[in-house]
């Protein structure tokens, strides 16, 4: 590249990335299209609309029906956001919040009235129930001549797959139609062609995809064991109060800041290309953002926070291998080439386990996680093309303009090796003792409060309180004055609060509170602010986490793991790799799961958006230990020579590691700092997972490794390898 073409890049990248911060910043119309103002938030940052339904009859629902219906419902919501949430109030009413809306009537329209669908004969008998379809959707195909038509797709579980084949077989012959029969009204009598079989049919006739999709709605929301009736719909407020977002923004500004001024200070020239590769990995992500129409909640800003890390990570790897051919003699420019090459093995490994993870993820997991899992994916393939692709450009261009000097770029320099394995005997006890304590006052936490660990709101539920004050207070005031007062009446715990919109109406949802709570709690509220205690009313409500949820999770992170563990062995050619990388995350797992026991953090939906990041992250830092051993092998043959491989690849890597876990740290710690109660309590136990996942990728995984290489050997021809 001559000198010319580097100032004409650098203006054009220049005139790109402010392009890109007015569209981020004012967006590119009156709507703010593209705009960070104009990314979906969830409920814990902006809130959205809640739907309270009551279950219809007199007899109280088994909790084998409302668990059901629940968990349907859940994945039904979850076409508006991934972030919807579904729980029950009381024995008999389901909660439905969703965020990123404010029409709860056109949601209720959409969604349709939960109500009773069956499917009958001419002859009047119920040949199917609605809860034998298993699933509805609005689709196109084409007809006998060509033409494009719009249809329902009904798929049936293995019941309704067997009553349907001998209803269909007995209406063939006459072609008589099937009745689908909704709330007592015929939504749609299709005429039968022939026996269906296998479970899957559809519905033609269908003058428009809406039309088809109505139809299509009104057979899943009437597929429910039970029959729902609207109780009542509000707009609510954020979870997290109206400064979650801003302080969020602000500890981002701050942190990213911090980093930038490290990255330069440590880098010279490449910290600087790499701060400009960062200003567009942060572009990027806010377009795509709204591109993909990903609603943004807590555990999504985790994910974006893993992969600025990463993106921090990938710089870091190239630089190191830049010092290190400098060092060697290489020019500048070679070093530049070399060190992209050499880095790359190390960057693509580290992201694509993340990414095998948040793929699986993001498939198999429910609400926060699939949240968690979107913009994790979507912040690893951003970062590796701002690292691989913007930083590069970037670097070639400032050594076309001239900066050759290798004192601009740095050199490795010779320091002492620390024999890293020597002190395995020291780092196993460690993380021993830190596991034992964990679960030590995993036992003493059982014992005084009945639970291992500080379970919020969301994983066992608790007390809803509606209460409708004098005046419309902002959620400022609530923070400030009325959360207190119910603190000191129910002696502490999660407490949270959300406004309904266009009322004086506050909902304040507490852990379980007795008879004898709930009547002071009345008269607090009636003493301090002069409410009116009829219009308070209390009901208490399950987890928004359900069993089903749980489920999913354990099931997604096993698979992923297993997953991350086929593609490490595969890609290293040795599952020792592999197996050392998963001990050293259950080992992260556990020393995390233990600091929430100590420290009593509060154990919500963001916990497992903790333990996802940590996850993440933990990987990608063994994954580079992991690649220079690889690489630093074909030198050794005999036990010694391996030790002394493992040592040098950890020392090797030993800056990358620091600096690595040093940016992240600081744009969660800044988090921290600055954050609202809630972001806090996600941000302590993140912090600890970092400074645990350096720690393990540093002196366990390699150890690890060396034990199952030295003593768990492969047989080759009567020789051990």
């Amino acid at each position: 590249m001559s000198k010319k073409k580097g100032i004409i890049s650098l203006l054009i990248l220049a005139a790109l990335i402010a392009g890109g911060i007015y569209t981020v910043i004012f967006g590119l119309d009156a709507d703010k299209t593209g705009s960070a103002a104009n990314i979906k938030q969830g409920l814990d940052l902006a809130g959205g609309v809640s739907i309270t339904y009551q279950v219809v009859g007199e007899e109280e629902p088994s909790k084998e029906d409302m668990a059901d219906t629940i968990y349907k419902l859940q994945k039904r919501v979850e076409g508006y956001s991934t972030e919807a949430v579904v729980y029950q109030e009381g024995s008999d009413r389901i909660n439905i919040e969703i965020p990123g809306v404010s029409d709860a009537n056109a949601i209720l329209e959409e969604l349709g009235k939960p109500g009773s669908l069956a499917f009958y004969d001419v002859e009047g008998n119920e040949v199917l129930a609605g809860t034998d379809v298993a699933s509805a959707q609005a689709a196109t195909q084409q007809d006998s001549m060509g033409n494009m038509q719009y249809v329902v797709a009904l798929t049936l579980n293995k019941e309704g797959t067997e009553k349907f084949a001998e209803a269909t077989k007995a209406a063939v012959p006459n072609n008589d139609p099937i009745y689908i029969v909704y709330d007592n009204q015929i939504v749609s009598y299709p005429s039968v062609k022939s026996e269906i079989t296998d479970g899957n049919c559809v519905i033609e006739g269908m003058g428009s995809y809406e039309e088809a999709e109505k139809l299509a709605s009104t057979i899943r929301i009437g597929g429910l064991k039970l029959e729902l009736e609207e109780l009542r719909s509000n707009v609510v407020g954020a979870q997290l109060g109206e400064d979650a977002v801003k302080t969020s923004l602000q500890a981002a500004v701050i942190g990213f800041a911090l980093v930038a001024i490290f990255m330069i200070a440590v880098y010279y020239i490449p910290g600087l290309a790499s701060v400009i590769a960062l200003i567009v990995y942060v572009i990027l992500t806010m377009l795509l953002l709204n591109g993909f129409d990903i609603t943004l909640t807590l555990p999504g800003i985790a994910g974006i926070i893993l992969s600025i890390g990463m993106a921090v990570d990938a710089n870091v790897i190239i630089f190191a291998r830049i010092r290190e051919e400098i060092a060697t003699g290489k020019t500048v420019n070679s070093a530049i080439k070399i060190g992209f090459k050499k880095a790359l093995s190390a960057i693509v490994d580290g992201n694509v386990t993340t990414l095998i993870a948040a793929l699986v993820l993001g498939i198999m997991g429910t609400g926060t996680i699939k949240g968690f899992a979107q913009t994790l994916g979507l912040g690893i393939v951003v970062s590796m093309f701002t690292a691989l692709v913007v930083t590069r450009f970037v670097l070639n261009a400032f050594y076309a303009l001239g900066i050759t000097n290798e004192k601009f770029y740095g050199k490795a320099k010779e320091r002492k090796s620390i024999n890293f394995l020597s002190k395995k005997p020291a780092f196993f006890a460690i993380s021993l003792a830190v596991i034992v304590a964990g679960f030590v006052f995993m036992g003493i936490n059982k014992a005084n409060d009945g639970e291992i660990l500080n379970y919020s709101l969301e994983f066992k539920g608790g007390t809803s309180t509606n209460i409708t004050f004098n005046e419309d207070l902002s959620l400022a005031d609530i923070d400030a004055n009325v959360v207190p007062v119910v603190s000191d009446v129910i002696g502490g715990g999660a407490i949270q609060t959300q406004k309904v919109q266009g009322t004086n109406e506050v909902i304040i949802k507490t852990k379980t509170l007795t008879v004898e709570q709930r009547e002071a709690l009345n008269q607090a509220m009636a003493d301090e602010f002069g409410v009116d205690t009829e219009k308070i009313t209390a009901e208490t409500i399950s987890s928004t986490i359900s069993g089903e949820m749980k489920k999913n999770a354990v099931l997604s992170v096993t698979i992923a793991t297993i997953c991350m563990l086929l593609y490490i062995w595969l890609r290293f050619k040795d599952i020792r790799f592999g197996a050392s990388s998963v001990l050293a995350l259950v080992h992260d797992v556990l020393v995390v799961l233990g600091f929430y026991a100590i420290v009593k953090v509060s154990v919500g939906s963001t916990f497992i958006a903790c333990m996802l990041t940590i996850v993440g992250y933990s990987i990608n830092a063994t994954i580079v230990i992991f690649d220079r051993i690889r690489e630093n092998l074909g030198t050794a043959g005999r036990k010694s020579d391996i030790a002394e491989v493992v040592n040098n690849s950890i020392n090797q890597t030993l800056s990358r590691s620091i600096f690595t876990s040093l940016t992240t740290f600081i744009m969660v710690a800044v988090l921290y700092v600055l954050g609202v109660t809630s972001i806090r309590e996600f941000a302590l136990p993140l912090m600890a997972g970092i400074i645990c996942g350096a720690y393990s990728s540093v002196c366990l995984a390699g150890a690890l490794w060396y034990l199952f290489r030295t003593k768990l050997v492969k047989k080759e021809s009567g020789k051990k390898a």
